[in-house]
């Protein structure tokens, strides 16, 4: 039994999302409800991070919150589903999950928040991510 069987799985990220909000929430009045607004707040924390010269070891599981919620997003706002990686998938993206859009496309949420610590470039930001994002379902106001 090794790291392979405490590999997080898709069935379990909107609890590891849930876990996010309520501990960055705990100190501070953070409007993270989930909205497509909300990954503004998600820059906001990461470049925080990143900014405050943390080493990467010590932010692993708070970047890998923040990844859960980014996706969890996408699944409430843009139609998407959690969905384990296989082996080819694991090693292109490095990460056990990701969310496939309604078109069929996959994507890496947790990948693009670490991008966003490692990188702290505009074209990293997770607002950005929504704004261009490719497959999302259309919600018609009403």
């Amino acid at each position: 039994m090794g790291d392979v069987d405490r590999r997080p799985r898709a069935s379990e990220m909107r609890s590891y999302a849930a876990s996010a909000v309520t501990r960055v929430t705990a100190r501070n009045r953070l409007p993270l409800d989930y909205s497509e607004r909300s990954l503004r707040i998600i820059d906001f924390l990461v470049d925080g991070l990143r900014k405050g010269g943390v080493d990467l070891e010590r932010v692993r599981e708070t970047l890998f919150g923040l990844g859960a919620y980014v996706g969890e997003v996408l699944v409430r706002r843009a139609g998407a589903v959690w969905v384990d990686f296989d082996a080819d998938q694991r090693a292109y993206f490095g990460q056990p999950v990701g969310v496939r859009m309604p078109d069929g496309r996959v994507w890496n949420p947790l990948g693009k928040v670490r991008n966003r610590f490692e990188a702290g470039s505009p074209e990293d930001s997770l607002q950005t991510f929504w704004l261009t994002l490719h497959g999302r379902t259309r919600r018609v106001a009403g």
